[in-house]
């Protein structure tokens, strides 16, 4: 027997696959020590500051990106050649195009749409290969000349760096499915370098309500996403915004001319996407592969006159709130930039509308607010003003998030002397984009992908009916306590088990018999069972909650529980609800 010592396998080096793997193992292993110490909520809110520190470093390197192929494609120059120009944007189409089509298939669109139905349609699952291929081709889109921007894609990857983590991690399916939007607000809020606006579209779109269970999830990740993105990139606001100055009231109508223009710009984009890219989706597959390079080719041809229409335009936007153009040039701009942004978008190249939203509207603030001066020079708001508060007219006319636009304005501006005027104006684009075009963006780019997302528009248009608009109407004279309870009774179309209305010191019950076994009822000597009671202002749907297996309850006033609203049957909320579905829509 040979006494030589056994051979030892040589180590191998670890592969990047290897190193995530265990990296995730280590994640795991580091959640079932933590999940017997904490919650899953207390380890829900931790993980959104790490799912807040990865999306921040993403959106770093998502922007670098941009700028590194910006500046290899189109070159340093403010005004590049015409070669770059046109040849850029029609190959980076062509190579993008192909991505899309053959390997990252998920990518198309902005990114919003595809987080809302990771969260109501496929219980917050958001592949990790689509953060990949967001990252790549509308790093590639954009960087060459697209007319998109950033922010919606860094709101995708965000929401898939935050579901891997979660999958990674074995949370619950309710939590899974929050985790998206998580991940969504620290991604935007790192491309905006703005949490509070960051926070309410994500709320305000995505999510459609505040819930209590995952805002202090989203504010943490948005916090914290902003916090290493500022490490990296500056603590600057992403524009430099000039003073702002509002000395009479009557330049508010001054303002609000300016809404009507940007609700106008607003239908007109709206209506321009509704109506071609279902067009160019009915196209055969073949021309998909040709799209974004058509695309591409009639922006180089745009670029050629202005090329500051081409890519998110941000150091344009700062010009333009520095008074660097003319009134006709902004209008010229916003023009040819409503042209590109239609073109990009439809063409199915993947890149969002956050950036092209906001230059067209600094562009048509500033031109509103140009030739307002030459007919009245005792304006004080200054051209720049103008196009600070375009930038949220047109957000709010053309995304239709009021409450993110006007708060949008704010966190970039820094000040709050410009909320009257924003409100006014983007007030009133907002009504007009809703008068003329029903359907918002998101909603209707989800129609035409063959999906029905919540609409929250619809959610804050939704006629909210209230337990009063369900109590019926009593004739003559007030009915008597027993008369009321004897109504409500026949309409329930029940007798046998309810026993009594009576009142006490914490309102008014209604009281049922009891089956109990003969021990129960020698020891307790209860045979009745109260009910709860109800109140005039709570919405039909917590009425019925409540109501549950009582075909009748109480409706007590809020400033006398001795005091008999009425009783309140089930059949009433349901004619409550039949009479609101039987009207038509206007």
């Amino acid at each position: 027997m040979s006494g030589a010592a056994p051979t030892v396998p040589a180590a191998t080096p670890p592969t990047k696959a290897s190193a995530w793997a265990t990296f995730i193992a280590r994640l795991a292993g580091t959640r079932r020590r933590w999940v017997s110490v904490f919650s899953e909520d207390h380890l829900f809110l931790m993980l959104a500051v790490l799912i807040g520190i990865f999306a921040g470093l993403s959106v770093v390197l998502f922007r670098i990106s941009i700028e590194w192929i910006q500046l290899l494609l189109l070159g340093p120059a403010v005004h590049p050649s015409v070669t770059r120009v046109l040849l850029a944007p029609t190959l980076a189409g062509l190579v993008v195009a192909l991505l899309v089509i053959h390997v990252f298939p998920r990518v198309r669109g902005s990114g919003v749409n595809q987080t809302k139905a990771a969260v109501y349609v496929f219980d917050g699952y958001v592949p990790f290969s689509t953060v990949i291929g967001k990252f790549i081709t509308c790093a590639i889109a954009i960087g060459s000349g697209q007319s998109l921007g950033p922010e919606d894609p860094s709101l995708q990857i965000g929401a898939g760096i935050a579901s891997r983590l979660g999958r990674s991690l074995k949370l619950s399916r309710e939590k899974i499915r929050l985790i998206a939007p998580v991940g969504a607000a620290a991604g935007l809020a790192a491309a905006f370098n703005a949490p509070i606006s960051a926070v309410l579209f994500v709320i305000e779109e995505v999510i459609g309500n505040w819930s209590g269970g995952v805002l202090g999830a989203i504010v943490l990740a948005a916090v914290s996403s902003v916090v290493v993105m500022r490490q990296f990139l500056g603590t600057n606001a992403l524009f430099r915004i000039p003073p702002f100055r509002l000395e009479h009231s009557s330049e508010l109508l001054a303002y609000a001319v300016l809404g009507i223009v940007g609700g106008g710009a607003s239908v007109l984009l709206l209506q321009a996407i509704a109506g071609i890219r279902p067009r160019l989706r009915r196209l055969p597959r073949w021309t998909e592969y040709f799209q974004p390079a058509l695309a591409g080719l009639l922006i180089g041809l745009i670029g050629i006159r202005v090329p500051q229409v081409m890519g998110a335009g941000y150091p344009i936007i700062d010009w333009a709130l520095h008074d660097q153009f003319t009134w006709n040039m902004l209008l010229l701009l916003a023009a040819c930039k409503i042209v590109a942004t239609s073109l990009s978008f439809v063409s199915g190249t993947p890149g969002g509308m956050f950036a092209p939203t906001l230059f067209i509207g600094a562009m048509l603030g500033g031109a509103v607010g140009g030739v307002e001066h030459l007919f009245f020079h005792q304006l004080t708001g200054t051209v720049g003003a103008f196009a600070l508060v375009g930038m949220g007219t047109l957000f709010a006319g053309f995304l239709r998030v009021p409450i993110t636009s006007v708060f949008m304005v704010i966190e970039v501006s820094g000040s709050y002397s410009a909320i009257l005027p924003v409100m006014i104006s983007n007030t009133i684009a907002y009504l007009i984009s809703r008068q003329f075009q029903q359907t918002s963006l998101f909603d209707l780019l989800a129609r035409q992908d063959g999906m029905i997302l919540p609409s929250v528009e619809e959610q804050r248009e939704r006629v909210l009916l209230r337990v009063e608009d369900a109590m019926p109407e009593r004739d003559g004279a007030a009915a008597t306590p027993e008369e009321m309870f004897a109504d409500a009774i026949r309409r329930a179309g029940v007798t046998s088990e309810l026993c009594f209305l009576a009142g006490g010191p914490v309102g008014w019950r209604v009281y049922r018999r009891v089956t109990k076994s003969d021990e129960a009822k020698a020891d307790e000597g209860v045979t009745s069972e109260a009910s709860p009671f109800l109140y005039l202002d709570l919405p039909l749907e917590d009425a019925l909650q409540i109501m549950a297996d009582w075909p009748v309850l109480p409706v007590i006033s809020r400033v006398n529980a001795q005091s008999l609203e009425g009783v309140l049957a089930h059949a009433d909320i349901m004619r409550a609800f039949r009479e609101v579905g039987s009207i038509e829509p206007s």
